[in-house]
């Protein structure tokens, strides 16, 4: 029996030290793509790395978490308006409703779209079943509270904002 999953998710990728991201579960794309930037190709012990930076918060350019990780290959990926392009290709671990594994990412710019992260169908293919008229599986993250002064009244600040 397989697992449900929303059509929306929060992920982890651990490898590249993400704690939480939301990702569109999109069985219409083959592959799963990350909202990358600045990103560069280096060598390291004869193999090729890129390091590159993610926006990992919706709507929120201050947090960037910079990431490094073996390429894998670099491949032809049509885009959904049919444009075609070439992307770095990354094998890291995601995890999402507690069950953990090795995906295929390509790292793109995905500043104008609505998500940071798509996992596309190879990735989800026999470990679940997509329900899209539900988001969010194991729920919304906890908020967190911040406090300045203790004199001053506090209210709830949500990470995403």
């Amino acid at each position: 029996m397989s697992l449900v999953i929303g059509w929306r998710e929060w992920v982890e990728l651990p490898d590249l030290r993400i704690r939480r991201i939301k990702a569109k579960i999109d069985t219409g794309a083959r592959s799963s793509s990350l909202h990358a930037f600045d990103i560069s190709t280096f060598d390291r012990d004869g193999k090729t790395f890129a390091r590159f930076k993610v926006h990992p918060i919706q709507r929120n350019s201050r947090k960037t978490v910079t990431c490094e990780a073996e390429v894998l290959e670099v491949r032809q990926v049509k885009s959904s308006s049919g444009h075609a392009q070439k992307r770095i290709v990354i094998v890291t671990t995601v995890e999402v409703l507690g069950e953990a594994w090795p995906i295929e990412l390509t790292l793109a710019n995905r500043a104008e779209m609505g998500f940071r992260m798509l996992l596309g169908r190879e990735a989800v293919r026999g470990r679940f079943l997509v329900d899209a008229g539900i988001s969010f599986y194991d729920g919304e993250p906890k908020k967190k509270v911040k406090t300045k002064n203790v004199a001053k009244k506090s209210r709830p600040v949500d990470e995403e904002e």
